[in-house]
């Protein structure tokens, strides 16, 4: 059977950009004073993270992640699953602060202030997208099959 779930994959790649962006412009933006530096720093990275949100979304959906008591619940893999994608996403926007600024310091504030706000904002993002079928027709299929719309 062939995996269909890429699209799924890019649309909430999509709709997480958006949300990280803009985030990402805002604390930039404070912390700088700047709001170019913000708006820099924030589409700077629109290509990096999209990039790297993809390839950790296949990563987690293909992978066999697994606790100790065999299999995890949705919200325990969506907390480990925000864990994970924060530490790939602040080391990314602390580069491209550093980058952009030229400093270290500004870079490091940046991507540490981003740290809380990403993290609360990515696990309403995945609780979201965790109700919605788009993408995947066998969990649809068995919501219909169940009576439920």
């Amino acid at each position: 059977m062939k995996d269909k779930t890429y699209k799924r994959h890019i649309a909430k790649t999509i709709t997480w950009r958006i949300v990280g962006t803009l985030d990402t412009i805002l604390l930039a933006w404070l912390i700088s004073g700047n709001p170019s530096t913000g708006l820099k720093i924030g589409f700077a990275e629109v290509i990096t993270k999209m990039v790297l949100y993809y390839l950790h979304e296949r990563v987690w959906f293909h992978g066999e992640f697994r606790t100790s008591s065999g299999k995890w619940n949705s919200r325990t893999r969506h907390i480990a699953k925000t864990v994970s994608w924060r530490i790939v996403g602040t080391m990314d926007t602390m580069l491209l602060a550093w980058i952009i600024t030229g400093s270290p310091v500004t870079g490091l504030k940046i991507g540490l202030a981003e740290v809380v706000t990403k993290m609360l904002l990515y696990y309403l993002h995945e609780r979201t997208w965790y109700k919605i079928d788009y993408g995947l027709p066998a969990r649809r299929t068995k919501r219909l099959g169940d009576g439920e719309t």
